[in-house]
C-alpha cells in the first residue's frame, strides 16, 4: 500500500466555488475539522459558471427520465446499469442534504429544491417500444418501483397538458412519470453550504482570485502561484492537499501540474443555449421536467427536455440546451483555451476522437447554424401551440467533454471522470453530465482514493453515519423507500409541504 502523503495537520485548497468544492468542503470538516481549507475563485460571485442556475439543467439527476442512460443493447433489451447508479448516487446526496438541514448547516431547503415530476415523453412506434421496454426493466428495480407509464392519450395530456395541447391525434404516444423527482438549484446550494461554512469561520474564501500555476515541491507538497484579478497581486499558497474543481478549466491546471496521470487527456467544449418562457400564463400551465430521445451524434448535454424550473424563487420554463461550438472552456473564459491546452501528449486523442465522431461533429454544426425559428420548431415537438412571442433565446453554460488517450488513438467520454496523482495529494475532476447530482458519490470516491488510509480507518465508519445508505451492498426496497420518505420530509418534499410551499407562492403572487 502507497505512503499518505498527506499529513494530519494539512492546508487543503481547492479551486473554483462550485458545488464540487462546496461538497468536498463540507465532507472534509465533518471527517476532520482540523484541516485549514481555502477556496480560490476567478469570479467575483459564487457557483457562477456549471454550478449556477441557468448554466445547468438543475435537474437533480435520478435516471428516471433521461432515456441516454438507459441505451438499447443489440439484442433489443435496455441497459439500466447506468441509470441504476445515476438513481443511486442521486439517492446519497438526497440523503446527505438532509444531514446538512437537521445539523442546521443549511437552512430552508425549499430555496434550493422543489418537488417537480420526471417524465419522459416520446412519439412515433419505434420509439413507444422503445419506452415500453424501458420501463418494464426499470420497474423491476426498487428504485423505479413507483415508475407509472401510459399510452392513453387523455392520462398524459392530465399529466402535460401543453405537450398534448393541439398534437395530431392518432399518433402513438407514450409516457413514464415519477412523483418524486426534483428541480435542484445547485447554485444556491453552493452558496449556501459555502456560506456557513465561512460564517463559522470553516474556510478562507477568496473571490476573483485566479490559480495561475502550481508546483510539486521536493517535501510533496504544491505550491500555487495566485493572482487577485482586483489588485493584480500576485501571491504564493502552498498546500498539502489540491482539488482542482474547477469546471471545464480543470483540463487546463491539470496539465500545469505535470502529474503523469493527466497526460494524453484532452477536452472538447461544447457551449449551449436555452429558449427560456417569458410568458406567466404559459410558465403555469406546465409543472414536470420533460425529456425526449436526443438526435444522431448528441452529446448527452443536448438531450431535449422541457423543463419546469425554480431559479431565483420564480417559476421559469425552459427548453433545450441547444449545442454550440465555443472555444472556451468556461462561459467566462478564453476563446484561446481550447488552442492553448494543446499539447504533444493529446493532440493524437484529439485528433483520433475527432475522426471517430463524425456524427457529433456533423450535429454541431447543424446545431450552430440553427436560427430562432429553428428552435422553434424543434420545442413545437414537445409543446405544438408554442408562439415565437412568449420565448427568448438565452445563454446556457459551457461544458467540456473529456478526451482521453486509449489503444486506439484517443476516445470522446461522456461522464465525470476523476483524475489524481499517484500519492492522492493532487485531484481534478474533469467531465460533465451528470455531474452535479451525483456530487456527494463523487466526493466520497475522491476521498477515498485520495486518503487510502485515512478513510479505511476511520472516514468510511463516520461517512455510514451521516449517509446510512452509504457502502451498503444491497439495500431491500423497504429500505428504499423509508430512507426516500425520510428524506423527503426532512427536505420538504412531501405532499403537504409542497400544498404550503404552493399557498405561499400564490400568496406572494
Amino acid at each position: 500500500m502507497r505512503k499518505n502523503s498527506v499529513p494530519e495537520t494539512q492546508e487543503v485548497v481547492l479551486i473554483g466555488a462550485g458545488i464540487m468544492s462546496a461538497t468536498l468542503a463540507v465532507l472534509l470538516k465533518k471527517l476532520d475539522p482540523t484541516l485549514t481549507i481555502t477556496v480560490y475563485e476567478k469570479l467575483d460571485v459564487i457557483s457562477g459558471e456549471s454550478s449556477n442556475a441557468m448554466n445547468n439543467a438543475g435537474t437533480g439527476h435520478a435516471g428516471f427520465c433521461e432515456l441516454n442512460y438507459t441505451p438499447e443493447k443489440e439484442d433489443g433489451s435496455i441497459d439500466i446499469k447506468k441509470a441504476i447508479d445515476v438513481a443511486s448516487s442521486f439517492d446519497l446526496s438526497r440523503e446527505f442534504w438532509a444531514h446538512l438541514v437537521e445539523n442546521e448547516i443549511i437552512s430552508n431547503p425549499e430555496d434550493f429544491i422543489t418537488p417537480t415530476p420526471h417524465m419522459s415523453f416520446v412519439w412515433g412506434e419505434d420509439d413507444v417500444n422503445f419506452l415500453r421496454k424501458r420501463w418494464e426493466t426499470l420497474s423491476t428495480h426498487p428504485l423505479f418501483k413507483d415508475m407509472k407509464y401510459s399510452e392513453d392519450w387523455d392520462e398524459i395530456a392530465s399529466w402535460l397538458p401543453l405537450v398534448m395541447k393541439d398534437r395530431k391525434k392518432g399518433e402513438p404516444v407514450a409516457a413514464t412519470r415519477m412523483e418524486h423527482g426534483t428541480d435542484v438549484n445547485y447554485g444556491e446550494l453552493t452558496r449556501k453550504i459555502l456560506m456557513n461554512l465561512l460564517f463559522h469561520n470553516q474556510i478562507d474564501l477568496h473571490m476573483a482570485h485566479e490559480v495561475k500555476n502550481l508546483k510539486k515541491k521536493e517535501d510533496g507538497s504544491w505550491e500555487l502561484k495566485v493572482k487577485n484579478l482586483a489588485t493584480k497581486k500576485k501571491s504564493t499558497k502552498k498546500a498539502n492537499f489540491v482539488f482542482i474543481g474547477a469546471g471545464g478549466k480543470a483540463i487546463t491546471l491539470l496539465e500545469k501540474s505535470h502529474i503523469k496521470e493527466a497526460k494524453g487527456y484532452g477536452g472538447f467544449p461544447v457551449s449551449g443555449e436555452w429558449l427560456i418562457c417569458n410568458n406567466p400564463e404559459v410558465v403555469k400551465q406546465h409543472h414536470a421536467k420533460v425529456y425526449g430521445k436526443a438526435k444522431i451524434g448528441a452529446p448527452p448535454m443536448s438531450v431535449p427536455h422541457l423543463d419546469s424550473r425554480q431559479i431565483n424563487g420564480k417559476a421559469s420554463l425552459l427548453f433545450g440546451p441547444f449545442a454550440g461550438f465555443s472555444t472556451k472552456f468556461l462561459k467566462n473564459g478564453s476563446y484561446w483555451d481550447f488552442v492553448g491546452s494543446m499539447r504533444k501528449d493529446n493532440i493524437v486523442p484529439m485528433m483520433s476522437a475527432g475522426i471517430h465522431n463524425i456524427p457529433l461533429t456533423k450535429y454541431l454544426i447543424e446545431q450552430v447554424r440553427q436560427t430562432k425559428e429553428d428552435k422553434l420548431n424543434a420545442l413545437r415537438d414537445y409543446f405544438p401551440d408554442a408562439k415565437a412571442e412568449d420565448w427568448d433565446e438565452e445563454l446556457a453554460g459551457q461544458r467540456v467533454q473529456v478526451i482521453q488517450k486509449d489503444g486506439k488513438g484517443g476516445v470522446l467520454k461522456f461522464g465525470t471522470e476523476i483524475v489524481c496523482c499517484e500519492d492522492g495529494s493532487l485531484a481534478g475532476l474533469l467531465g460533465a453530465s451528470p455531474g452535479a447530482s451525483t456530487a456527494v458519490s463523487i466526493m466520497i470516491d475522491l476521498l477515498q482514493r485520495c486518503f487510502p488510509e485515512r478513510f479505511e480507518a476511520a472516514w468510511k465508519g463516520k461517512i455510514q453515519e451521516i449517509i446510512p445508505s452509504y457502502n451498503k451492498a444491497s439495500i431491500a426496497p423497504k429500505e428504499y423507500s423509508d430512507s426516500r420518505q425520510r428524506t423527503a420530509a426532512i427536505l420538504g418534499l412531501t405532499p403537504a409541504m409542497q400544498h404550503k410551499r404552493e399557498e405561499v407562492s400564490s400568496y406572494v403572487s
